[in-house]
């Protein structure tokens, strides 16, 4: 026996605006200075739903899609979307045969990566579309520039060979999002170096070259070269917060419904640990979302909602499953909504004042909810 939830009230759901992203993929584009762009949606679009948020990045004009995973390229390919997707963290055992299948570009930062690459090539039959990177100081994955001469002669060596094509040359930034950092100029300059080495090899001078993340596609029109992958700036989150919102429209607003609303007297303890206790009669309500959920239990009696009309600051230990809010003299009833975070506009926290509250940047707040939240898209146009 199965039983349907459908049509069925939830306790709370992340909304997304998907013509939010369509703009702010367009005012991207306009800030790349004619540079193509790779729209990345990895873990889940920043937790805003993957293929919906990849096809309205599509429909934006973005020209490719990015992945961290083969996985999650593979889910767009399931999904129906053929535009080009790349995957770059790769590690050993990876499903690379079905990757070269599904015409998924893949990264390749060290000889075994390259190696296994071939092989799969060999197994499949189909040439793979690689991305050659060098690590020019973030000190993640990537080739050092020490070694990046040697990786360049490999992946050549196996293109002599027709198992790859070189299609890229790409880096990442440390530091674009603090600006005049003296890393920055320093990982272009290293970049430039790579470029030049492996020119004077033989890579194909149409390898497209890639650096600029959200924060340099914003502030560096000289990291730009062919392609930027803006990431935390589709979704409308400010890549460089000190410098504004660049005209970004954030898509997410996260909701809930008091699963409870009851007055307490003076002196009543509150969740876990009586961090607060209550210095009046008043109204508590109960809202269905805790750290299982996504929202950090450092927000105990520090972040806000918007709940009742009015800002409220979570009181009480932030739970698994639930929060607590101190609702004061105000009406309130259960099943009334809650705005922990959105654009802004109607007095709500934004996800960038929650950030801020708990120390963390808006990148771990949007990821972090849980798969208890049911994504809504919604199209504003």
């Amino acid at each position: 026996m199965s039983f349907s939830t459908a049509g069925a009230a939830t306790p709370a759901e992340a909304r997304v605006d998907l013509s939010a992203i369509r703009d702010n993929v367009r005012l991207l584009a306009g800030r790349a200075g004619g540079a193509e762009m790779m729209a990345v949606v990895k873990a889940d679009a920043y937790g805003h739903g993957l293929v919906p948020v990849a096809n309205a990045c599509l429909e934006a004009g973005a020209a490719r899609l990015g992945t961290a995973f083969v996985r999650e390229a593979l889910a767009l390919r399931d999904a129906g979307i053929t535009a080009p997707v790349m995957s770059w963290l790769i590690t050993p055992g990876e499903p690379l045969d079905a990757a070269l299948l599904a015409d998924v570009d893949l990264s390749a930062g060290a000889p075994w990566v390259v190696d296994e690459i071939v092989a799969a090539a060999g197994r499949t039959g189909r040439t793979a579309r690689v991305h050659l990177k060098i690590d020019t100081g973030i000190s993640r994955g990537g080739a050092t520039v020490a070694d990046w001469p040697s990786l360049v002669e490999h992946a050549l060596a196996a293109r002599a060979t027709g198992a790859v094509d070189i299609v890229g040359i790409w880096s990442h930034l440390a530091c674009a999002d603090i600006p005049g950092h003296p890393s920055i100029e320093a990982q272009l300059a290293a970049f430039d170096e790579a470029l030049a080495v492996a020119d004077k090899a033989g890579v194909p001078s149409d390898a497209v070259r890639h650096i600029a993340n959200s924060a340099a596609t914003v502030t560096l029109p000289q990291a730009r070269y062919d392609m930027v992958r803006p990431g935390i700036a589709i979704y409308g989150l400010s890549p460089v917060p000190e410098l504004g919102d660049f005209g970004l429209r954030p898509a997410m607003t996260l909701t809930a419904r008091l699963a409870s609303v009851k007055r307490v007297a003076p002196g009543t303890g509150v969740s876990y640990g009586h961090l607060y206790v209550t210095d009046r009669q008043t109204t508590l309500g109960l809202v269905p979302l805790g750290y299982a959920d996504g929202i950090l239990r450092n927000g105990t009696n520090r972040a806000e909602v918007l709940a009742a009309g009015r800002r409220r600051r979570i009181v009480g230990r932030v739970c698994m499953d639930q929060f607590v809010v101190d609702l004061g003299d105000d009406a309130a009833e259960s099943g009334d909504e809650v705005i922990l975070f959105g654009p802004g506009g109607h007095g709500e926290p934004t996800c960038q004042e929650w950030a801020d509250s708990l120390g963390t940047i808006t990148h771990e707040i949007v990821t972090r909810i849980g798969s208890r939240v049911p994504r809504v898209h919604t199209d504003g146009r």
